[in-house]
């Protein structure tokens, strides 16, 4: 679990006061996450999430969540923010900026099948579509740039074998920018628990806060390093027929051009790189929390020696 702010039940009734929400009448902090500390709330006219920013720039915030209140507004189903009673998506809470969104009925699955893995194609596809219209635009965050700062820094923390590893992957990655391929808004971040079900349905697709504007592709080869493989704790290869669903149900809504299917083995690298490194980011240079998950780095360095020992074709039928 994760809260690095602690927020009591006075404290949010009196916040409360700035939103037509009604009464709070419950508060609970949710045992996930790794970057905010986030709140499920319920109150006399219903159920929402708290979100405190820990770390974020004030400056970047606004993208996130009129990001999320565009896609809502396009059918897409992602948590809406709450506007306070001054027409603001965002405020303060306890010296953090904050803000409220409606939370989302479902639960995430542990391990998803084929059809789940299809689901999801579809459902990204949409939301990049979708995306397309929003004018917003933030740098993908967690991109090339932000890949260099963190190694610069983890990189006094590692073995030997580690280094040459980081640093043979960074430079490979380097010479591989794709600028021509199709960008836009992006997830960046849409792993299993990001993602709710309802009757084999995704009901929610939760936590933009790595969103920004990054190839499309690059947000599929993230939900594949996620979804499809093998066997998570033991066999980190792609399972081929949940990345054909993947892809083929993504490519049956938005086609992949040639450019991006090419980009693929790259993007696969792309994305267990940007991983591994926040991984090694918060295990060895932590924050001060009362409550604080960290993630096993090493899972996502097996997968980058996998995807680079054996490039994978994008699967599509």
């Amino acid at each position: 679990m994760s809260v690095f702010t602690p927020v009591s039940e006075s404290q949010l009734a009196h916040w409360l006061k700035s939103y037509s929400v009604g009464t709070l009448a419950a508060l609970e902090p949710i045992a996930a996450g790794i970057e905010n500390t986030n709140y499920y709330v319920t109150t006399s006219q219903g159920c929402y999430v708290l979100t405190l920013f820990e770390r974020l720039p004030a400056a970047e915030l606004p993208f996130y969540l009129e990001l999320m209140a565009h896609l809502a507004r396009h059918g897409i189903p992602c948590p809406a923010p709450v506007a306070d009673l001054a027409d603001r998506y965002l405020s303060t809470l306890n010296g953090k900026p904050a803000a409220l969104v409606t939370r989302l009925e479902g639960a995430s699955l542990e391990r998803p099948g084929t059809p789940e893995c299809a689901e999801l194609g579809a459902l990204l596809a949409r939301m990049h579509l979708a995306g397309r219209s929003y004018g917003g635009y933030l740098e993908n965050p967690r991109g090339p740039k932000w890949w260099r700062f963190a190694a610069q820094k983890v990189m006094p923390f590692l073995d030997k074998s580690q280094r040459e590893v980081l640093e043979n992957e960074i430079h490979f990655q380097s010479r591989h920018r794709f600028a021509e391929l199709p960008r836009g808004a992006v997830h960046a971040d849409l792993f299993r628990d990001n993602a709710l079900f309802q009757d084999r349905r995704i009901s929610g697709v939760i936590d933009f806060y790595f969103a920004g504007v990054d190839c499309f592709v690059f947000d599929l080869a993230v939900c594949a390093n996620d979804w499809c493989l093998a066997d998570a704790e033991r066999d980190r290869r792609l399972d081929a027929a949940r990345t054909r669903a993947l892809l083929g149900a993504y490519h049956a809504a938005r086609p992949l051009s040639a450019r991006e299917r090419d980009a693929w083995p790259v993007m696969l690298r792309a994305a267990a790189l940007r991983f591994w490194l926040s991984r090694l980011f918060d295990k060895h240079l932590p924050r001060p929390g009362e409550l604080v998950q960290v993630h096993e780095p090493e899972h996502f360095r097996d997968i980058l020696g996998l995807r680079a020992a054996a490039p994978q074709a994008p699967w599509i039928a």
